[in-house]
């Protein structure tokens, strides 16, 4: 398939590397074009503007930071709005606001194209090994012509329904749902450090019961070492995460006072200067209000 991929950064490259592994003809595009160059030597051809990568694409892949990167790359004056073709679909693999995703649900039917939300859930070592999850939703015949590409970069695709914002909606859930299990992990550490139990002989212990997931335990690792760089997703990234949350919450009339406890937390951690560490480093806060 003729498929361009806009945003090339710790996700995207090795997301793009795996479509070009499967003989997809792939169009890259990065706002830093340093970033999206390595993919030529895998049989890219890098494009200078997002139309540009647009034009001739049967799907146009993005997967950026923010609402704000995506909204420039979509409907910018070099944005792939008008230059994507009739009948093409625009994947949105972002994790992204519900508002902007109905938004772009819209805008994408006025101009005859087809719109699927399909954000993921995954580290940058899962996106290099193909085993990413993805939640995707929007019309069937949609979802079935981005197979080739859900297949090429997913362990698993799940599909959530018709409306494309109810796969943005169950991925703000699920990043909620890590942020409130670190802050859970970093009060344990904190209360387990200052009894006086060492970080590794309680991860071990953890290790030995709570965890089958490799989602809780490899952050329940970084916790222990206290290694919060390089950073795989950043507090700002996450403090954005909770906020769009937040606005969907009070959208739809459901409070959710954990997800403002954990938001005021990631919120601390930016004012600190932790905003590039990893998301964990939300425990670190844990352990020095705790005196650690």
């Amino acid at each position: 398939m003729k498929i361009a991929f806009l945003g090339t950064g710790r996700m995207g490259l090795p997301m793009a590397r795996s479509l070009l592994a499967a003989g997809h003809e792939v169009t890259a595009w990065n706002r830093t074009r340093g970033k999206a160059e390595p993919l030529a030597a895998h049989g890219a051809r890098i494009a200078g503007t997002p139309a540009e990568a647009a034009q001739d694409a049967e799907i146009a892949v993005t997967m950026l930071a923010d609402d704000e990167a995506l909204d420039e790359v979509v409907f910018g004056d070099e944005g792939i709005y008008e230059a994507l073709p009739q009948g093409g679909v625009h994947l949105g693999c972002s994790t992204i606001g519900v508002q902007l995703s109905r938004t772009l649900a819209d805008a994408h039917e006025i101009q005859r194209q087809l719109y699927v939300a399909a954000p993921v859930f995954g580290r940058p070592e899962a996106a290099e090994a193909r085993k990413l999850k993805v939640v995707a939703a929007g019309e069937a015949g949609a979802i079935e012509l981005c197979r080739p590409v859900l297949d090429a970069i997913a362990a698993r695709t799940f599909v959530v329904g018709a409306d494309p914002a109810h796969a943005n909606v169950v991925k703000l859930c699920g990043n909620f749902m890590i942020a409130a299990m670190i802050e859970t992990l970093g009060e344990t550490f904190a209360m387990a450090r200052k009894s006086g139990v060492e970080p590794a002989t309680f991860l071990e212990v953890l290790d030995g019961t709570f965890f089958g997931s490799p989602i809780f335990g490899g952050y329940a690792a970084r916790i222990a070492e206290g290694e919060y760089r390089p950073a795989a997703f950043t507090m700002r990234l996450g403090l954005k995460d909770l906020r769009l949350l937040l606005a969907a919450a009070e959208a739809a009339e459901v409070p959710m006072p954990g997800a403002s406890l954990v938001r005021d937390r990631l919120l601390t951690g930016i004012a600190l200067g932790r905003g590039e560490d990893d998301w964990s480093a939300a425990a670190a806060l844990a352990a020095e209000q705790a005196g650690l």
